[in-house]
């Protein structure tokens, strides 16, 4: 019971936060999650294959993913000196702004979605139990 109820759960909340993006005319989360992880990664970037495990989102294909926000300008590709075949992507200024505008209506998803409808103690203890569940586990 408590496994339907957390995929149906999560279903619902990622198709409310979709909705929200696209009467925002933004794009699709999966776009804010791997901006989010290039940035996390800093000046130096980040190798797609470490991108994979970083998404909050299931992403079986990242590298068409990585080429449609290249593509937007959002992400730039670098080579990885003394690896012919290696890349990182770094996040652009202009990923930089999408992401902030993302976030906007993200942020405001997430505290009218889970923030109004969770007091401090459960949030704390929702995160503590998801926690448990990851792989490692995380405190």
């Amino acid at each position: 019971m408590a496994w339907a109820r957390l995929m149906r759960v999560s279903r619902q909340l990622s198709e409310k936060v979709e909705d929200a993006l696209k009467r925002g005319d933004l794009p699709p989360l999966a776009w804010y999650d791997a901006l989010h992880e290039i940035a996390a990664a800093g000046e130096a970037g980040i190798r797609p294959f470490l991108l994979i495990d970083r998404m909050l989102l299931v992403q079986y294909n990242v590298s068409r993913l990585l080429a449609r926000l290249e593509g937007e300008g959002l992400i730039e590709k670098l080579e990885v000196p003394g690896d012919g075949r290696g890349q990182t992507v770094r996040i652009t200024e202009a990923g930089r702004d999408l992401r902030r505008r993302m976030w906007a209506v993200y942020g405001q998803a997430i505290d009218g979605l889970v923030g109004r409808k969770l007091g401090t103690a459960d949030l704390e203890t929702l995160a503590r139990l998801l926690g448990k569940l990851r792989d490692p586990p995380v405190d």
